[in-house]
């Protein structure tokens, strides 16, 4: 049985969120898988048959941070685009700088407005 590319990965440890994202971009036919930790994240991109083109990624993670998964996504594959979702605001303790030196295309404030996230993941996944 093949699997189809899971082109999606949204990272985010509050189920409620993680599972609305999903379910919102399932509807619209964009193939997505889910991880509620960073070290469950990087096993999924890890994986065998790993077609993560995208990453939606919460900071705040329990064990390792958003920033060190980030970091880690960049060893595993440049190729990768991982766009930050966070609750804290990006010029708080220099998170945008930090983000942006380790390769994120992106950095959204929470609470999320699906229909404009909608458009960057729709953009960033068309440029493949």
């Amino acid at each position: 049985m093949n699997n189809p590319p899971q082109k999606l990965l949204i990272v985010d440890d509050e189920a409620d969120v993680r599972e609305f994202a999903a379910n919102f971009f399932r509807k619209r036919k964009i193939p997505v898988t889910v991880a509620s930790s960073g070290e469950e994240a990087l096993e999924i991109i890890q994986g065998e048959n790993a077609k993560v083109q995208l990453v939606l990624l919460d900071l705040k993670l329990p064990g390792i941070d958003g920033i060190e998964v980030l970091k880690r996504i960049r060893q595993i594959n440049q190729g990768i685009k991982v766009i930050i979702v966070s609750g804290s605001k990006p010029e708080e303790g220099g998170r945008l700088q930090q983000c942006r030196q380790n390769g994120a295309i992106n950095y959204i404030h929470k609470p999320l407005v699906l229909e404009e996230l909608e458009g960057i993941v729709l953009k960033e996944l068309s440029q493949e």
